[in-house]
């Protein structure tokens, strides 16, 4: 007939059909399975180089380095500042790696008469004079550093001075030790040879005392029953 409306039982069929399906769709894809990967990456183990080192100090700071050919201060980078001190050495080193890309932007050795000064009297910042290897060669730099707290800044300059201070006092004691080691080596060459010529004095004493055999020869005649035994 003209003008009838659909059942609408049909249209629920059909969305209850759609709907069974999508459900069996997804129950398909739910396997479980575990699949391989193709490609077998193996662990490696990355080193930094302070594997041997104990940290003495380790806090955030933004280090900047004097530009000479500009004549102006720039940026270094912001990270991590440590003092690490070598465990056979005992020898003590700055390090600093921006956070981000771990880049070294500091790498140089903490010994006398390096000393620390402070910055258009700031009492976070600090300025000082070092030979650096960071770029991987030697170069003499101009450092400042800006601590994050003015405890922070104390905390850097104390350790830093009583680093250095115990540098120079360790140099002071190994040339001590040296002079005193070559005075005894000195001393010791002095008495082999006192002792070498006393050994020679007294071999010579004993030749001069030993006594002289001399070979008596006979001066009589000979006989002739000796000349005819003869």
């Amino acid at each position: 007939m003209a003008g009838a409306q659909e059942e609408p039982v049909l249209t629920r069929a059909v969305d209850d059909d759609s709907r069974e399906n999508e459900d069996d769709v997804g129950k398909e894809e739910d396997t479980g399975a575990q699949v391989a990967p193709i490609v077998k990456l193996e662990e490696v183990v990355v080193t930094t180089g302070e594997e041997e080192e104990d940290v003495l100090l380790d806090m955030k700071a933004k280090l900047y380095r004097f530009d000479k050919d500009g004549n102006q201060w720039k940026e270094r980078g912001v990270g991590t500042v440590k003092f690490l001190k070598h465990k056979e050495t005992t020898k003590v080193r700055l390090v600093m790696r921006q956070s981000k890309t771990l880049k070294i932007c500091a790498n140089h050795s903490i010994h006398s008469p390096m000393s620390l000064q402070e910055h258009a009297g700031s009492d976070k910042t600090w300025v000082w004079h070092a030979t650096d290897f960071s770029d991987g060669e030697l170069k003499e730099e101009l450092f400042c550093i800006r601590l994050g707290s003015v405890e922070n800044a104390k905390k850097f300059r104390d350790l830093f001075e009583e680093i250095a201070g115990s540098e120079d006092k360790n140099t002071e004691e190994s040339e001590e030790a040296a002079e005193m080691a070559t005075e005894l080596i000195k001393s010791l060459k002095v008495g082999d040879k006192k002792e070498e010529s006393k050994e020679e004095s007294k071999v010579e004493e004993k030749e001069v005392d030993k006594p002289v055999v001399k070979e008596e020869k006979p001066t009589g005649p000979i006989s002739t029953e000796a000349k005819t035994e003869a």
